[in-house]
């Protein structure tokens, strides 16, 4: 059984908390961040702390409670360290690059792909096939790289020895399939 929810959350030095029924307020110097707590689950901040509190142990309020503690905790990550997704481009003329604050893909399309930051979150490029997005809220830098990998996602039979072509995480190993395989006779 997870305690994730009973954990308190350090609150750093440059960042404001602010509690209005039901909605907590997170400010530092990444940004400013607001969740509206579940129904039941509340918060409290003390001097350097946030405690997250159920009001009983039914299943519900459990699973509420730990995702509300981690959705702050993300908040206060965010806007101290702030989050980062990195994805990498690679085929045979696959590149990317910026034009002004929008990335533009060239992954084997008859035409290239044009992709809008979301505001609170920043594109920007490495080179010719390396994409860095960053943001201070979790889910919104998560979503658009997501979205950028969507454009066109590494294929399992694509690969050319140990080359793969598309867009993948730095981090994520491409899943390969064998393709078509010499059929076994039967003697």
């Amino acid at each position: 059984m997870s305690r994730v929810g009973q954990a308190p959350i350090d609150i750093p030095d440059q960042v404001e908390v602010k509690l209005d029924a039901g909605t907590i307020k997170i400010k530092g110097p990444k940004g400013e961040l607001s969740q509206q707590l579940p129904g039941d689950i509340s918060a409290e901040v003390t001097d350097d702390q946030i405690v997250v509190t159920r009001p009983t142990n039914q299943r519900q309020h459990r699973s509420l409670h730990g995702l509300s503690r981690a959705l702050v905790a993300n908040m206060v990550q965010g806007v101290t360290t702030g989050f980062e997704k990195r994805l990498e481009v690679q085929g045979v003329g696959y590149r990317a690059s910026m034009e002004g604050n929008n990335l533009r893909l060239y992954v084997g399309f008859s035409h290239d792909v044009t992709v809008e930051p979301v505001a609170g979150v920043e594109i920007s490029t490495e080179g010719n096939n390396l994409i860095v997005v960053q943001g201070a809220d979790k889910q919104r830098v998560g979503q658009v790289a997501a979205n950028i990998r969507a454009v066109r996602p590494v294929g399992p039979y694509w690969a050319k020895g140990t080359r793969w072509r598309g867009i993948k995480y730095a981090d994520e190993q491409p899943r390969r399939k064998a393709g078509k395989q010499a059929k076994i006779g039967v003697e």
